[in-house]
């Protein structure tokens, strides 16, 4: 199985499972909690955190939310978007270690983005194409609005072979030794209370 193809299953695997309940309050499980299966654990817990903060930010939106929900919601997709990057790190990790005895020929390159990365858009859109395909099939919604989401849906579908592809083409340069990795961390300020000029005045 090509590795686009185990993350499309386990992130499909994800959402259904979350829209079981369909409520950013339930409790999480990951399914592939064991050390055989580490890829597998690190991408069922990347799309779930994505799949959560997805309707925290559908929640959010709610023109009537109350204000002291609406900061407590926005401290939650803070941490929710700091997982997310720690996610992606532990993820560029896992293939940092696979391909660390493969030397780059003396003509690799280095990619735009890391595999994670890539990672990252492919569990989004796993998301895009779930919740467009509801709205392509609602039964309440007017034919109008089910064949703009259909066409919206089709791009999306698209969108994912062609990601899905480059992601595999990607790995398999990297183990060929065509292009090689560099991960630099994320090193975001905002949430430091040395870095964020606002925390640290409020010491």
């Amino acid at each position: 199985m090509r590795f686009s193809e185990l993350a499309n299953k386990i992130f499909l695997e994800v959402i259904v499972k979350y829209h079981h309940l369909n409520t950013v309050d339930q409790p999480f499980e990951n399914k592939y909690d064991n050390d055989e299966n580490l890829l597998e654990h690190l991408l069922y817990r990347k799309c779930w955190i994505d799949t959560v903060q997805w309707h925290y930010e559908d929640i959010i939106r709610d023109p009537n939310i109350d204000p002291i929900a609406a900061l407590a919601l926005k401290r939650q997709i803070d941490a929710s978007n700091q997982d997310r990057t720690d996610m992606v790190e532990y993820i560029d990790s896992y293939f940092l270690e696979k391909y660390k005895d493969v030397t780059p020929d003396i003509n690799a390159t280095i990619n735009t983005e890391s595999p994670a990365w890539g990672v990252d858009r492919l569990s989004i859109l796993a998301l895009k194409v779930y919740h467009m395909n509801e709205e392509a099939t609602r039964v309440d919604a007017s034919v109008e609005h089910r064949a703009a989401c259909q066409k919206k849906l089709d791009i999306l579908l698209e969108q994912r072979v062609d990601l899905s592809t480059a992601i595999d083409q990607l790995l398999a340069n990297i183990e060929a030794g065509r292009k090689y990795m560099k991960v630099y961390k994320q090193m975001k300020m905002y949430n430091d209370d040395e870095l964020n000029p606002v925390l640290r005045g409020g010491k």
